[in-house]
């Protein structure tokens, strides 16, 4: 009786598994890259705004604190869109017929606030507090990198869990006194105060940190 199957069937069965498995070892490193690329974590991402407001120039050019526009970063879980009239405190005496900054003159004018493009989007399943850490130590640049070299506000950071976990793990190196939150360029060599000592005096509960229901309610 002839064989069933031709000598080179074995052979040509293990071409099939090795060409099957490489297909799905490359199916899984893709979905990885894309994963974590910029298109899926909107690392980089730069809306069009109103205006084009600067923050190389506000921050980095005249020296306005985070806080002079952002006044709630401290008191509220969100950290806010200034009004039209904190633009208007001094665009009412500088750059007052500018034509790039007519929407918010016609904002202040008709009372309705500008319709700004959020750049930082958490997951709707999120729960982050801004004032949570920004009076625990953390610093502005830490999650909106170097607004002071942003001519267009963009999203330095992933914002994804794993890079919220790396902090949450270990906070030291993130964590500056109060009057430095809003520096930017900061370092933790710049300060006499040590990662872990800024840890015990704002009375941080590592262990809390990482437990599902701090960020996930």
């Amino acid at each position: 009786m002839a064989p069933l199957f031709r000598p080179r069937t074995n052979a040509l069965t293990v071409v099939f598994l090795v060409g099957v498995l490489a297909l799905l070892v490359a199916i899984s490193v893709i979905a990885y890259v894309v994963y974590r690329s910029p298109y899926q974590t909107d690392a980089g991402y730069a809306p069009e705004q109103p205006i084009p407001f600067s923050h190389q120039h506000h921050v980095g050019g005249l020296g306005i604190d985070c806080q002079y526009c952002h006044t709630s970063a401290e008191t509220s879980d969100f950290a806010g869109i200034p009004p039209t009239r904190t633009c208007m405190t001094c665009h009412s005496q500088e750059w007052t017929n500018a034509e790039m900054l007519a929407p918010v003159r016609e904002s202040l004018s008709h009372q309705e606030p500008l319709a700004w493009t959020r750049v930082h989007k958490l997951a709707d399943y999120t729960y982050f507090s801004h004032r949570a850490h920004v009076n625990n130590g953390v610093g502005c640049e830490s999650c909106h990198g170097r607004v002071d070299k942003m001519h267009m506000t963009v999203q330095r950071q992933p914002l994804t869990m794993e890079w919220c976990l790396e902090c949450h793990r270990d906070p030291g190196s993130e964590l500056r006194p109060q009057d430095k939150i809003t520096s930017m360029g900061y370092s933790p060599e710049d300060d006499a105060i040590p990662g872990h000592e800024l840890i015990d005096q704002y009375d941080i509960n590592l262990d809390h940190l990482t437990e599902c229901s701090s960020c996930h309610r």
